[in-house]
């Protein structure tokens, strides 16, 4: 099935290199419309699974209408790994010195 700006049948595959990326592609292409580049970056591809995508379906960090958009464009959607919020990352910092505390 050719991905139309309705619905496509996917293949999902996710990065051995870098946690929660995923890439999208029609199922009929495979991974043959992929940038090179893209593929040495993202790493050996491992399947996940093949579904049937509809516009209205709704997925948890995906925007299913741009989704589908960018396999009619370009053949494939890259699905990055969400940002760390910052105040996560405090856990992991030395606190600094109060200049104003008492010595």
């Amino acid at each position: 099935m050719k991905p139309t700006s309705d619905r496509a049948l996917v293949s999902i595959y996710r990065s051995p290199r870098k946690s929660e990326m995923y890439l999208y592609v029609p199922k009929v292409n495979g991974l043959k419309d992929v940038p090179e580049v893209l593929l040495e970056h993202f790493g050996q591809p491992h399947h996940v699974m093949d579904m049937l995508l509809k516009r209205d379906r709704k997925l948890a960090r995906v925007d299913t209408g741009r989704l589908l958009d960018q396999l009619i464009e370009r053949g494939y959607y890259l699905q990055m790994p969400p940002s760390k919020d910052d105040y996560m990352l405090d856990l992991y910092r030395e606190p600094k010195p109060d200049p104003d505390a008492e010595a």
